[in-house]
């Protein structure tokens, strides 16, 4: 779901912050990948690499915080900066690129997961659903399974029969799909079905919905990661697009939307960049540099 909006050069993105700046340098740029950070065709352009470059050896540090799984992220691993680590799967994975390891995973208690599976079939019929979890991914016969998941499925049975396996028990994102209903309408019947059972949340285009375990976010592993690093929210400049995103767009000290932001993310979010197409982190980023050559932050 997208928005227009110009081009913001660094004159318009001054005016953007005039009467809100801080006193706080942020220490840490935390970005979502597609639709964000990424381009449309899933790359990093040469500007924002450049930025993304120019921040690390500034001393800042770049953590990308996404809903893609751990097994999405090869494509991003000469981009990660210096530590390797990123936030996968909404929160629910932190997971080393390099190495090809999951560090961390917040799961979903069995019996929620089911209970979710039962509830949004008896709500919603024609719900189909996959499960993430760290030995690889199972999907029922009828969820329509990307192509490149092809060669990651473990299992392919009905959940149920996934659940009650070894690895149902540690699965930390369910993926329910539906082939008729509007995506926003689908999170928000989800949620009313059995919200108090797990977090509920989206990014993509199409009605499919990406399911947590409750207080599991990509707030709550972002603020982990941080701590364990000594820094807080302040610290913190974040950048998004979806619904996914807006817990952490909440918790950031300092949180911006791309222009091609889903308008819930807009409308909750004051403050506004380029499009993900047009370089829109990588202004932010390069304004941040130049605060901090010129001695004068800016928010």
């Amino acid at each position: 779901m997208t928005t227009t909006s110009p081009t913001p050069d660094r004159q318009h993105i001054q005016a953007v912050h005039a009467g809100t700046a801080r006193t706080h340098r942020p220490r840490i740029v935390a970005t979502d990948l597609d639709g964000t950070l990424l381009r449309s065709d899933g790359t990093i352009s040469p500007r924002t690499q450049a930025a993304l470059e120019a921040a690390e050896r500034a001393g800042l540090c770049i953590v990308f915080v996404t809903g893609r799984p751990p097994r999405w992220m090869d494509s991003v691993s000469d981009h990660i900066g210096g530590h390797g680590v990123a936030i996968c799967s909404n929160g629910g994975a932190v997971y080393d690129v390099r190495r090809r390891m999951l560090l961390q995973s917040y799961p979903l208690r069995a019996d929620d997961a089911l209970a979710v599976v039962e509830r949004l079939r008896s709500a919603l019929p024609g719900t189909t659903f996959a499960f993430e979890y760290p030995t690889g991914f199972s999907h029922e016969p009828e969820y329509p399974a990307l192509m490149w998941d092809s060669e990651a499925v473990h299992r392919i049975a009905p959940a149920e029969e996934l659940l009650a396996a070894a690895d149902g028990h540690s699965v930390f994102k369910v993926l329910a799909r539906h082939p008729e209903l509007d995506p926003d309408i689908f999170l928000l019947k989800a949620r009313e079905a059995a919200g108090e059972l797990a977090e509920f949340t989206r990014s993509s285009s199409v009605a499919l919905l990406e399911i947590s375990a409750t207080g599991v976010s990509k707030a709550s592993t972002l603020a982990r990661w941080c701590q364990e690093r000594g820094a807080t929210a302040e610290d913190v400049v974040a950048f998004g697009d979806m619904p996914n995103d807006l817990p952490m767009l909440a918790w950031a000290g300092t949180a911006y939307a791309v222009a091609n932001a889903h308008p819930e993310v807009l409308a909750a979010t004051g403050r506004h960049t380029a499009r993900n197409d047009e370089d829109g982190v990588a202004l932010i980023v390069e304004e941040l540099l130049r605060a901090r050559i010129d001695g004068h932050p800016r928010n």
